[in-house]
């Protein structure tokens, strides 16, 4: 199973979702529009009443999010992910390093272990299928004594490949774990992020409405906290990769 290929099927999922956006944009545009008409006379208004100058430059945020909202996916959905991506890709970068230098230490010890095998011509049989057959050879006929002998090897090197297989499952065991749980939580992750960017533009529009403009930081807000799932489940299963190179070196 490649989940690198998962997470590509994720993100591809995510890009021809995007524009959908689109077909909120009509109802956002109702929305904001009512919402500035209110916005702009409500404070044309107050400053006639009170016998002041017009400040024009707050009256220039309903044409701003009308803006956002007809270009929302290129102009806010393209820059939020602009910024963010990278994160996502150094986060990402980060764990492949430590799981290459986690199979490194692996492979060093599985060989510094064989060799240290091969070295003592009492244990040498154990990796080695050639002082094996020497050590069977030397028996010559094999009698009573010599086939508990010979069984006892047998069973210990059952034993000691027995222990190495197992070992080898654990780890690739814990990897699974970690691969599925990341893949979880990005199939979550990609799910919230379609929902918010599909009502994005609703939201903009109803940011518009004096009194809500919270909900656009809201949107912010929960947006990129969400966009940051996976990047904190990367550094998670980095720093559980470091953990194990730290205990085989």
């Amino acid at each position: 199973m490649d989940f690198t290929d998962l997470h590509a099927l994720l993100h591809a999922t995510y890009g021809e979702m995007m524009p959908l956006c689109a077909h909120m944009t009509g109802i956002a545009k109702g929305i904001a529009g009512l919402g500035a008409l209110f916005y702009i006379a409500l404070r044309i208004w107050s400053s006639l009443a009170r016998a002041e100058p017009i400040d024009v430059f707050p009256l220039l945020r309903p044409f701003v999010l009308g803006f956002c909202i007809m270009f929302f996916p290129s102009v806010v959905l393209g820059t939020v992910n602009a910024v963010l991506s990278p994160v996502v890709q150094g986060t990402e970068k980060l764990v492949h390093v430590q799981q290459n230098d986690l199979q490194s230490l692996r492979d060093q010890r599985d060989k510094l272990e064989e060799e240290a095998y091969r070295r003592d011509k009492s244990r040498a049989y154990l990796v080695d299928d050639a002082a094996w057959d020497e050590k069977v050879q030397e028996m010559g006929f094999i009698g009573p004594e010599d086939a508990i002998t010979l069984a006892g090897m047998y069973a210990e090197r059952t034993a000691f490949n027995t222990k190495r297989w197992f070992v080898k499952k654990i780890y690739q065991a814990l990897e699974l774990v970690y691969n599925a749980a990341s893949l979880v939580i990005d199939t979550l992750r990609t799910f919230i992020l379609i929902v918010l960017s599909i009502l994005g533009p609703i939201v903009f529009g109803i940011a518009v409405w004096d009194g809500l403009g919270g909900s656009l930081s809201a949107w912010f807000a929960r947006y990129i906290s969400v966009y940051l799932w996976l990047p904190v489940s990367s550094i998670l299963t980095a720093l559980l990769t470091k953990i194990q190179v730290l205990m085989i070196s």
